[in-house]
């Protein structure tokens, strides 16, 4: 068993681990997802969530269909109701309201006004719009759950990627993500004491388990197994723990993507706190999206999964002991030649001096005080550009 192994169980502290979020970046993307997600996006653990999708898609069929003989048709009787009948079909569909974005947005029609409109008036623009073969053929995405629904419209060279394969990508490393491995739904930070404490109730208000008609994004963390990456200021273990999330939309809604990181917490309200070593893949739903997931992100996650903390802890150590400044002359000139201005390299420097005790000497002290920074600015623009070079300082240690 190697150093690094050794070190990636130190003691607990009773009901959890004692961790330091002042360090390292604030990622709200799980946060945004808790905030907004209703009840019956929830899921409790993966089987349930891939039970629920790999249902959906059973209950799917994709077609492609030429666009000049899909006919609209708009009741009399129900101003708001617009159904589609496609080639060979029995019955009308319904799109969704994003397929019917989808489609108003393929054939130059703007959605946002059709909306507006009674549905008779909608479905002859519509009309006007699938003869006038500005997009000969496209490819349905149809749902059938007591009616039949379209829940999406894409080119033919749409690669699909179900909803159900992620999460089975995910299983395959993570089980049922309620802790039968060592990935699991995350426990949640004592802001009174500081202790992120891993063992907490899987509920409808705890899980980052997630899935609606348009996208799945679940996040997991591996929150029993901390990584102890050299020391804090008052000598105690600074610690971290593997994470990742990913996300994809079958109805072309969003990318596939997987983000891969090291944090010290997960707040009550989702926010991770202490990120360090953000990595992301995003994969486009293009003709090869499928042959892509298969052979690239697939693989990576189960590359992050497996992989030793070795090479991450070798760069924070190593981050540590590069000194690159002894004077505040130094400071401000390391800190000018890498594009920060007088007034940013002045707050960057007193960061660091308040929360360390100390002024920056080594790289991982000016990365510290960057995030940091980055945390104070109002914009996300803003603070993703700050963490990105502080990113880029940390990557060129060696």
């Amino acid at each position: 068993m190697n150093d690094v192994e050794i070190m990636a169980r130190p003691q607990a502290r009773q009901g959890g681990y004692k961790v330091d979020v002042s360090r390292g970046g604030r990622n709200g993307r799980v946060s945004s997802e808790w905030f907004s997600r209703p009840d019956d996006e929830r899921f409790l653990s993966l089987d349930d969530l891939w039970t629920s999708l790999k249902g959906r898609s059973e209950r799917s069929r994709t077609r492609i269909v030429g666009t000049a003989d899909i006919r609209v048709e708009a009741s009399r009787n129900d101003g708001e109701r617009l159904q589609l009948m496609l080639p060979g079909a029995e019955a009308p569909v319904a799109p969704t309201h994003w397929a019917f974005g989808q489609l108003a947005s393929m054939v130059g029609a703007p959605a946002a006004y059709l909306r507006q409109l009674p549905a008779s008036l909608a479905g002859i623009n519509l009309q006007y719009g699938l003869s006038s073969n500005r997009v000969e053929q496209i490819k349905t995405l149809e749902t059938e759950d007591r009616r039949t629904e379209l829940r999406a419209v894409t080119g033919p060279d749409y690669g699909r990627i179900h909803d159900h394969e992620l999460v089975e990508a995910v299983q395959r490393i993570a089980g049922n993500g309620t802790g039968d491995t060592r990935w699991k739904v995350p426990g949640v930070l004592d802001w009174s004491t500081g202790v992120y404490n891993p063992d907490v109730e899987i509920t409808r208000d705890t899980t980052t388990l997630y899935a609606s008609d348009r996208d799945v994004f679940l996040f997991l963390v591996d929150d029993h197994n901390p990584i102890e990456a050299g020391k804090l200021p008052d000598g105690s273990p600074d610690l971290y723990f593997r994470g990742f999330y990913c996300w994809n939309s079958e109805v072309g809604a969003k990318t596939l993507g997987i983000a891969s990181f090291y944090l010290r917490a997960v707040c009550q309200n989702r926010n991770l706190w202490g990120v360090e070593d953000f990595q992301e893949i995003t994969i486009r739903h293009s003709k090869y999206a499928a042959t892509r997931f298969a052979h690239e992100a697939a693989p990576a996650l189960t590359r992050f999964a497996d992989s030793s903390p070795k090479g991450f802890v070798d760069g924070i150590k190593a981050a540590r002991q590069q000194i690159v400044a002894r004077t505040d002359e130094d400071r401000a000139d390391f800190l000018r030649k890498r594009g920060f201005s007088k007034p940013e390299a002045a707050k960057i420097i007193d960061k660091v001096l308040v929360e360390e005790g100390h002024p920056p000497a080594s790289i991982y002290d000016f990365v510290q005080g960057i995030t940091r920074l980055a945390r104070d600015k109002p914009h996300q623009d803003a603070r993703l550009d700050l963490e990105g070079r502080a990113k880029k300082l940390l990557d060129r240690v060696g």
